[in-house]
């Protein structure tokens, strides 16, 4: 075998002709999605490829939605996963989900749900105050229309398995859980972080495993944990949750503060084996 530099110093090191393999993207965790605070370096730095879509709501609608998509880099085709912004719409922080989606071996598309609205234009520079007022427009039946078409585009590519996830946060998460219960085609798994859980009329529809990840100190949405576990066994339908020490509403993106940082660390590895193990 020729040894490269790099090769030598780990066989060297003892660490054998096995660290010398990459490690498949069906088994790496590489890290949590960059806090707010970071996540611009993080973008910088991607190795990832990483394009901007313009995706229609339906076969010969004038209507399009535009969305950030990442690609993994790995030999074989990959999974889809829809990531639904927060009530701030897409931000540079749910991009950086994106590429860390990519990362552990993922297509991940992040749609702008607000941008149908604005004739096209993204949400990425607006003002959060803006975002969060408009996002009122998007209601569940717009909301479900738009992520199941990105979710057959995202199938639809050259690349991807015939399957896909979605995860949401805080608006998004509640979502990802109302997307659930829509039951579209190929549709396999949600994640929903810190998001309110539907009616118990609609947790009732759901037929897919969703996990749901939650801070300790957020009892607005955690009140709504209960109705949605009860439901779910109830329709013999797949729910497990997480709950945070110390963690609040929003902790992926606020990790600036310890107990958030920590339930990212722990949050992030259950997200990803979830669609690894449902997205086949």
């Amino acid at each position: 075998m020729r040894l490269t530099a790099t090769s030598f110093l780990l066989l060297s090191l003892g660490l054998g002709a096995c660290a010398l393999q990459s490690v498949p993207a069906e088994q790496a965790v590489v890290m949590p999605p960059a806090g707010a605070a970071d996540v611009a370096s993080r973008l910088a730095s991607s190795t990832r490829h990483a394009e901007w879509a313009m995706i229609p709501t339906a076969a010969g609608s004038r209507d399009s939605i535009a969305a950030w998509v990442v690609f993994p880099e790995r030999r074989d085709h990959a999974p889809v996963v829809v990531v639904i912004h927060e009530i701030f719409g897409l931000s540079s922080w749910v991009r950086g989900v994106a590429d860390q989606l990519a990362a552990d071996g993922f297509i991940a598309i992040a749609p702008d749900l607000l941008s149908i609205e604005r004739g096209g234009a993204t949400t990425d520079s607006m003002a959060f105050a803006d975002a969060r007022a408009m996002i009122g427009r998007v209601t569940p039946d717009k909301m479900n229309a738009m992520v199941a078409a990105v979710g057959q585009y995202g199938m639809n590519l050259p690349a991807a398995r015939k399957v896909y996830g979605v995860v949401g946060y805080c608006w998004g998460g509640s979502a990802s859980f109302n997307h659930a219960a829509f039951n579209a085609p190929g549709l396999k798994a949600a994640v929903v972080y810190y998001g309110s859980s539907p009616s118990a009329e609609d947790i009732a529809k759901v037929r897919i495993p969703v996990l749901g990840l939650y801070g300790e100190n957020d009892q607005r949405v955690n009140a709504t944990i209960g109705r949605a576990d009860s439901t779910m066994r109830a329709v013999g339908a797949t729910f497990e949750q997480r709950t945070y020490a110390g963690a609040g509403h929003g902790f992926l993106r606020a990790q600036e503060q310890a107990a958030n940082a920590e339930a990212s660390r722990q949050a992030w590895p259950e997200t990803v084996r979830w669609f690894r193990q449902y997205l086949r």
